[in-house]
């Protein structure tokens, strides 16, 4: 396992403490999971915007959609 160092405000250092604290976890433990879960959102967020940006993935015109999902024919 890799280990990392970072300098952080003293109120984020106080915060993570009093985190640690009432979860009864170690600071390593805190910011490894907050850091995983960082990661997971930032990988979700790449998706979609790549998948916004694909040229072949068509645009909905939102007022032919509720039209169609509505029409009571």
């Amino acid at each position: 396992m890799g280990q990392i160092t970072a300098r952080l405000p003293d109120t984020v250092v106080d915060a993570l403490d009093a985190a640690a604290s009432r979860l009864k976890r170690s600071r390593a433990e805190i910011v490894r999971q907050a850091v995983e879960r960082y990661l997971e959102d930032f990988d979700d967020l790449s998706i979609a915007i790549e998948r916004l940006q694909d040229p072949s993935d068509p645009v909905l015109d939102w007022e032919q959609v509720k039209r169609e999902l509505f029409d009571t024919d």
